[in-house]
């Protein structure tokens, strides 16, 4: 099966707490402030992969999560980072940001990476915060959240050749005669569902990629049949070989519907250098395969009759088609992509102000639970900067704006104050 959409969720790992502790040891005036800073959360990277070429291992995984840091230890030890995640993709997948419907990666060539999710920031311990005037800081910081995502990914091939035609013109046969890849091959139109990658070896050793695309159809660009899913697949290839079915009523009719799918899909596509070839010479009368080889070559298309079933001509075809490999570079073909703060936002500071009973309000929100998770209620000095970020922050504001009044509960993470207001602001 080829898949070339899908849809997963990321997680970047969360910062490390930071560590209250104190120097103790033996012949050290007083000691001092020791705790260790949290460590980084691992990010996570999109990297494109040549060994790759469906996104097949998205349908068994979808979530994606990098490991959290360490919290901070005694004795100034700093924890340790989660590592990085980095996830293999084909190359030639574009992502796109499910949320906001951007594209902000194009990964178009081997071992190109793009950051998704960074990691959050560690929490620094009480180590950090010791100066001249405050030499015993009592509080540390939280580690920063994690940012959690979902992505579209979207696979376009990037082969040397597109292989193009009507539903059942022999693209199969052709590319399973000229390559190593085994298509399905029948007598029946749409035989072939899905894209088929083949790789063609030329006489001086390297080679060169043809990608068998389903048949098209008359207004495949608006969604009709199978080529609408498969278009976009064509786009960054060096040039097409069009095969046309001589056993079909109209040729030349068919050759022109799917040069119209092309125009229609994109102006450049339609621009793109075509080889034409007259398929099934084996199956009908030499008058007629002379009749539409005039044709076509009045149109100033390099046209070649074929029988990909039985290989008649087809060396000399191949001998032009590793000329022209040679001659035509890979367009330069990026898709726009737009910057990408998704990949950096991870502030959590919005809250949420509720009445939980008559004399009891609850305080929730990412980054007001991580402070709370990181303060001793018993602990003045800890409690006291607390109260601090939260006046900051317009908790108290939004705690009397809720209804809130002197002597009732206030309940923050693990943490229960009893509310009262000053004269100039409202304080626990």
């Amino acid at each position: 099966m080829f898949l070339d959409k899908a849809k997963i969720k990321v997680l970047s790992g969360r910062g490390g707490n930071g560590m209250v502790a104190w120097r103790r040891e033996k012949y050290v005036d007083k000691g001092g402030p020791a705790g260790g800073n949290g460590g980084n959360g691992g990010s996570v990277y999109l990297t494109a992969d040549e060994d790759l070429s469906t996104l097949m291992d998205f349908r068994f995984q979808s979530v994606f999560k990098a490991e959290n840091g360490e919290n901070g230890r005694i004795k100034t030890q700093h924890g340790k980072c989660g590592k990085n995640l980095y996830i293999k993709v084909p190359v030639g997948t574009i992502v796109k940001d499910s949320l906001s419907g951007k594209i902000i990666a194009d990964l178009h060539y081997n071992h190109q990476s793009v950051l998704v999710a960074k990691g959050g920031r560690g929490g620094r311990g009480n180590a950090c915060f010791a100066t001249a005037q405050k030499r015993a800081p009592q509080f540390c910081e939280p580690g920063e959240n994690s940012i959690e995502r979902d992505l579209e990914l979207e696979l376009k091939l990037i082969a040397d050749i597109g292989l193009l035609g009507m539903p059942n013109a022999g693209k199969s046969t052709f590319i399973s005669v000229v390559s190593s890849a085994k298509p399905k091959i029948a007598d029946y139109p749409f035989t072939t569902l899905v894209p088929h990658l083949g790789v063609v070896k030329k006489p001086t050793g390297d080679g060169f990629v043809i990608a068998d695309i389903p048949g098209l159809i008359e207004g495949a660009s608006e969604g009709t049949g199978l080529g609408h899913e498969f278009l976009r697949h064509v786009e960054r290839c060096r040039f097409l070989l069009h095969l046309v079915d001589l056993t079909a009523e109209n040729p030349m009719k068919n050759y022109e519907i799917i040069n119209s799918e092309l125009k229609k899909h994109s102006e450049r596509l339609s621009q793109v250098y075509q080889i034409v070839v007259l398929n099934k010479i084996d199956a009908v009368e030499e008058d007629t395969i002379k009749e539409n080889l005039e044709k076509f070559k009045k149109l100033g298309c390099d046209v070649f009759a074929i029988s990909a079933a039985t290989k008649q001509n087809l060396e000399e075809i191949m001998n032009f088609i590793y000329k022209k490999v040679e001659e035509i570079p890979k367009p330069e073909l990026f898709v726009e992509v737009e910057e990408d703060e998704g990949a950096f936002d991870n502030d959590d500071s919005s809250y949420e102000v509720y009445k939980a009973d008559k004399e009891t309000y609850v305080v929730e929100g990412g980054k007001i639970f991580r402070l709370a998770n990181v303060t001793n209620g018993r602990n003045t000095q800890q409690v006291l900067r607390f109260e601090n970020i939260l006046k900051s922050m317009g908790v108290f504001e939004a705690l009397k704006a809720s209804g809130a009044k002197d002597g009732d509960t206030i309940k923050i993470g693990h943490l229960e104050f009893t509310y009262w207001q000053d004269e100039d602001n409202g304080e626990e």
